[in-house]
C-alpha cells in the first residue's frame, strides 16, 4: 500500500470516526439537556446579586427559581426591597404585593454609660461564645448587647457597628437581609418597618429594682405605656414593653409617659 492510499485511508477513518462522535453528541445533548425556565433567567436578572441569604434561599439563583416555581413570593428579597419586587411582579404577570422596607433594630440601650459590670470577662471576644460560659459575659443584664459585635462579623454591607459598648445600625446602609438578627445569641436584633418612628430599646425581663441594678436604661415593666396607648399597639411580653408597628400610629404618648425614655423616637 502507498502511502498516499495510508494517508487517504486515514483521513478517511478519522472522518468518519468524527462523524460518529458528533452524532452521538447531538444525541446525547438533545436527551439530557435540561430546559432553561425564561422566567427564572428574567427573575435572576433583576436580583441584586447581594448573595446574603436574607431571604431564606441559597444566594439569589436559588431564591429566583423558588419564585418562578411559585415557591416565593415577588417580594422575598430583602434587598431588593419594593423597586425589585414590582419588577419581579411584572415578569410573572401578577400585582406587584405591597412591600415595606425593614431595617434591623436593636432592642438595648445599655451602653458602658448606663449598663453595670459584674466581673472582667477575659474570654473569647465574641458573643455567640460569650452566651454559653457562666455569668454570659461581662455585664450584669444577661439580656442585653454583650458588644462583642458577632453581628458586625456577618453584615456585609457595613450597616452595623459596636459603639460605646452596644451594636447601632445605619438605618441607610441596612438592607434587611437579617443576617445579624440571625447571629445574635439574645435575640436582641430585630427587622422593622424603615419607617417606624417609635421603638422600645430594651430587652430586659427582670422587673423594678433588678432592672435598676443591673442598667440605668432598662424597662421597668410599670405597663404605663399601654395604659397610655389607644390603639392597642403597645403590650408586655413578660416585663418588657412591645411595641406593634402596624397598629402604631406614632402619637408618641408612650414615649412621653415612659420613666425610664427606653420608649425612643428614632
Amino acid at each position: 500500500m502507498s502511502v498516499l492510499t495510508s494517508i487517504i485511508l486515514t483521513a478517511l477513518v478519522v472522518g468518519v470516526v468524527g462523524l460518529i462522535v458528533g452524532f452521538l453528541l447531538v444525541t446525547a445533548g438533545e436527551k439530557f439537556k435540561v430546559e432553561v425556565n425564561e422566567k427564572e433567567v428574567a427573575i435572576r436578572a433583576e436580583l441584586p446579586g447581594n448573595n446574603c441569604g436574607g431571604c431564606g434561599y441559597p444566594g439569589c439563583d436559588g431564591l429566583a427559581a423558588a419564585i418562578a416555581n411559585g415557591e416565593a413570593p415577588a417580594n422575598a428579597c430583602p434587598v431588593g426591597g419594593s423597586r425589585v419586587g414590582a419588577k419581579i411582579s411584572e415578569i410573572l404577570g401578577v400585582e406587584a404585593a405591597d412591600s415595606r422596607k425593614m431595617v434591623a433594630f436593636v432592642r438595648c440601650s445599655g451602653d458602658c454609660d448606663t449598663a453595670l459590670d459584674k466581673c472582667n470577662y477575659l474570654g473569647i471576644k465574641d458573643c455567640r461564645a460569650a452566651a454559653v460560659v457562666p455569668g454570659r459575659g461581662a455585664k450584669h443584664c444577661v439580656k442585653g448587647c454583650k458588644g462583642f459585635g458577632s453581628c458586625v462579623s456577618v453584615c456585609k454591607f457595613d450597616a452595623i457597628h459596636v459603639v460605646n459598648g452596644i451594636a447601632v445600625v445605619d438605618r441607610n446602609k441596612c438592607v434587611g437581609c437579617g443576617k445579624c438578627a440571625a447571629t445574635c445569641p439574645n435575640g436582641l436584633i430585630v427587622l422593622i418597618p424603615e419607617d417606624a418612628k417609635y421603638v422600645v430599646q430594651c430587652n430586659s425581663q427582670d422587673k423594678g429594682k433588678a432592672v435598676k441594678e443591673a442598667c440605668s436604661a432598662g424597662c421597668l415593666g410599670c405597663t404605663a405605656c399601654t395604659k397610655q396607648c389607644e390603639f392597642g399597639a403597645i403590650t408586655m411580653n413578660g416585663n418588657v414593653a412591645v411595641i406593634d408597628q402596624e397598629k402604631c400610629q406614632k402619637c408618641g404618648k408612650c414615649a412621653e409617659k415612659c420613666p425610664v425614655k427606653i420608649i425612643r423616637e428614632r
